[in-house]
């Protein structure tokens, strides 16, 4: 009997953790296809713009745009 009462148990927890595991209910398993482009570091943004010897209101455009993704003239 107390076999049964181990087995029971052990499969009620198997079942529950396999349902914790799947996507959440009236979402898809994948990403939004909305999701935003991956945007480049403020490392990598300063480090380009320390490379043209840009400073000042030129500096804070040229990196607020690199991190946005928009390409810089």
């Amino acid at each position: 009997m107390k076999l049964a009462a181990t087995l029971t148990a052990i499969a009620l927890i198997g079942s529950a953790s396999a349902f914790a595991a799947d996507a959440p209910a009236g979402g898809a398993a994948t990403a939004p296809a909305a999701a935003p482009a991956k945007h480049m570091s403020l490392k990598a943004c300063n480090k380009q713009a320390d490379s043209k010897k840009l400073t000042g209101e030129d500096r804070t455009k040229f990196v607020k745009d690199c991190r946005a993704g928009k390409s810089a003239s």
